[in-house]
Parts: structure tokens; sequence; C-alpha cells
């Protein structure tokens, strides 16, 4: 049984760098891609930020890039989202995602292409 748990949120104050960790067990990370999607109150869940099996291809959201850093450890089965300078807009549950990886599909940035999912963690940005 495919399962990733997140964890790393909590109250943070704008401008803080918290790291948010994504723990899988039931599948051979190297096999998938990882995402990053959060989901704001009153929102639909939006992508954040992805990484290809090897971590050699990353790609993000325009409203974190620069800002949040994506990264992996596949021979400890984590995947990892580094935030700095947070703001009040970051406020979200944060979901960790797994999308099974086929040579050449290059990087996934939609909802669709992920076939695991976490059960979020929050992050609360304060002023």
């Amino acid at each position: 049984q495919v399962q990733l748990v997140e964890s790393g949120g909590g109250l943070v104050q704008a401008g803080g760098s918290p790291r948010l960790s994504c723990g899988a067990s039931g599948l051979v990370l190297s096999n998938y891609a990882m995402g990053w999607f959060r989901q704001a109150p009153g929102k639909e869940r939006e992508f954040v930020a992805t990484i290809t099996w090897s971590g050699g291809t990353k790609y993000y959201a325009d409203s974190v890039k620069g800002r949040f850093t994506i990264s992996r450890e596949n021979a400890q089965n984590k995947v990892y989202l580094q935030m700095h300078h947070l703001k009040v807009e970051d406020t979200a549950v944060y979901y960790c995602a797994a999308g099974r990886q086929y040579y050449g599909s290059g990087y996934y940035a939609t909802a669709a292409e992920y076939d695991y999912w976490g059960q979020g963690t929050q992050v609360t940005v304060s002023s």
C-alpha cells in the first residue's frame, strides 16, 4: 500500500523559511516524479513544484519561483520543499504527490498526472 506522509507545516511568520518533508512508502521512489501542490481556503488545489525521478529537472509555479526549492533523496524515500520568504498568501494545505515516471515524459505540472497523494500538512503564514 502506497503512503505519502507530509510533515513540517505549522504556524510561520511572514518571511520565514520552513521545510516540508514527504516520506514515501510502498513504492520505489526513483520510479516516480514527485510534486507539491497546495490548496488555500475557498480555492482550488494548485501546482507548486515538481521534480523528475532523478532530480535532474525541477519546475515551479511562477508564484513560488525563486523562493521555494524542491529536492529529493530516493535512497531515503524522501522529498522536500524548502520554502523561503514566506508570504501570507502562501497559507494553504500542502500536499505531496507521486506520479509514475516514464522515459521521455518530462515534468508533471498537473494534478491529473499524479497517482498518489498524501493527506497534506497545513502551513499558516502570519503577518
